[in-house]
C-alpha cells in the first residue's frame, strides 16, 4: 500500500500538537482536552441538548462546551441536527464512528478506578452511572443470566438486556422488565457497588423478580486498588 499524506480539502488542516505518526497521539488531539471525553461519555446513548450535556458535566461554563462541541463536529465525532416537531430544539449525537469510541472510556475507567484517589461517592451522571455497569461487569458470569433490567432514574430512564452472554445498554423504559430498579445514581452505587440491599433508605427499589435482582446485582464489582 502507497502511503501518502493526507490533506483535507482545500482547507488547511488544523495544527497537530504532535509530530508523530502514531494514532494515539491524534486521539489525543481529538478527545485529550478537557472536557472531551466526558462529552463523548454523555453523548453515548443517544442525542442531547445543549443544557442536558452542560447539567451532567458539572463544572463547564457554557462557553467551554460550546468550543469542545464544535471542535469534536469538526473533527467528525459528533454532529448536530433539530429534533422535528413538536420538540423543535438542537441536539448533538455521535457519529458512528464516535460511537465506537466507547471502549475508549470503558478500558480508562477500568484502570482508573483502581488507584486510591477514585471517589466512587462523587458526583455521577446516570449515561456515568451506565457506562460503569458495562465496564465493571464480571464477563464470565454473563452466561448465566438472560433478563431485561430497567433502570428508572428520576429524569432518565435505561434499559440494560442480558442475553447470550452480552450486555447492552440503551436509553429508553420498557414495562416488560424482569427487574426495575429505582432511585438516583448514589442509590445505584449503594446497591450495586457497595451491596448494600435494596428497597431501603438511600438504596434503589426493586420490583419484579427477587432471584434476578440479585443475580444481577452479583455480576459488578469495583475493581481492587493499586498497592
Amino acid at each position: 500500500m502507497k502511503l501518502e499524506k493526507v490533506t483535507e480539502g482545500k482547507s488547511p488542516a488544523p495544527k497537530r500538537w504532535y509530530d508523530d505518526a502514531c494514532g494515539t497521539a491524534l486521539a489525543l488531539e481529538f478527545l485529550g482536552e478537557r472536557w472531551s471525553l466526558l462529552i463523548l461519555r454523555e453523548l453515548m446513548y443517544g442525542p442531547r441538548r445543549f443544557g442536558e450535556i452542560k447539567a451532567n458535566l458539572p463544572g463547564i461554563s457554557a462557553n467551554i462546551l460550546t468550543q469542545r462541541l464544535d471542535s469534536m463536529e469538526a473533527a467528525g465525532i459528533l454532529m448536530r441536527r433539530k429534533l422535528s416537531s413538536p420538540a423543535n430544539v438542537q441536539v448533538y449525537e455521535l457519529t458512528r464512528w464516535g460511537q465506537e469510541a466507547e471502549p475508549i472510556i470503558q478500558v480508562m475507567g477500568r484502570w482508573a478506578a483502581r488507584s486510591k484517589r477514585h471517589d466512587p461517592l462523587a458526583f455521577m451522571s446516570t449515561a456515568s452511572a451506565m457506562q460503569s455497569l458495562l465496564t465493571l461487569v464480571d464477563h464470565s458470569a454473563l452466561n448465566k443470566i438472560e433478563a431485561t433490567v430497567a433502570f428508572r432514574f428520576p429524569d432518565d430512564s435505561f434499559i440494560v438486556r442480558l442475553e447470550r452472554g452480552e450486555m447492552s445498554v440503551v436509553r429508553g423504559d420498557v414495562d416488560a422488565a424482569d427487574v426495575t430498579f429505582a432511585g438516583d445514581t448514589m442509590a445505584m452505587r449503594r446497591t450495586i457497588y457497595g451491596k448494600a440491599g435494596v428497597n431501603g433508605e438511600g438504596l434503589l427499589s426493586a420490583t419484579g423478580d427477587p432471584h434476578v435482582a440479585g443475580q444481577f446485582i452479583d455480576l459488578f464489582r469495583l475493581p481492587e486498588k493499586i498497592a
